[in-house]
């Protein structure tokens, strides 16, 4: 096992998704503020989640006798718009799953951090998907009769 592409992986992820799951969090509180509070609720929610699988990725770096980096992240641009905001975080998304599936293969030889980066990776696809979803019912319901679903 190489434990330093695992410790690697981990650490990238801590860092990409403890940044990504405070933007659901600020984007759910932006939400709430303009009335679509089930929105706002499922994105706040989502920052708790996330945050669970940033704990399980320390403990594993933790577990394997590493260090843990609290690293600069990148701030990002906030968006008002409910969505505007699916379909950036759509194409984030697509984007991180591929990259899951490509860190996997790094992966393998460390059945632990394996395991836990395909439980996140099958989470991370259904986040993707919801969001295909919602984008293909705004598509055939309209965004207005979409936003009164968000309220």
């Amino acid at each position: 096992m190489d434990t330093k592409k695992s410790v690697e992986a981990l650490q990238f992820f801590t860092t990409g998704l403890t940044r990504g799951a405070f933007v659901h969090k600020l984007q759910g509180q932006i939400f709430k503020s303009q009335g679509f509070t089930k929105l706002g609720q499922k994105y706040i929610d989502h920052f708790t989640e996330e945050m669970g699988w940033v704990e399980q990725f320390v403990n594993r770096i933790l577990d394997l006798g590493c260090e843990v980096k609290a690293e600069e992240m990148k701030g990002e641009q906030l968006i008002s718009n409910p969505v505007d905001y699916i379909k950036a975080d759509l194409a984030i998304q697509v984007a991180g799953v591929d990259l899951l599936y490509k860190c996997m293969e790094t992966l393998r030889e460390d059945p632990t951090t394996y395991d836990i980066m395909k439980g996140y990776l099958k989470d991370e696809e259904e986040d993707l998907y919801w969001s295909q979803e919602q984008l293909e019912l705004i598509e055939k319901i309209g965004e207005q009769n979409w936003l009164i679903q968000q309220l």
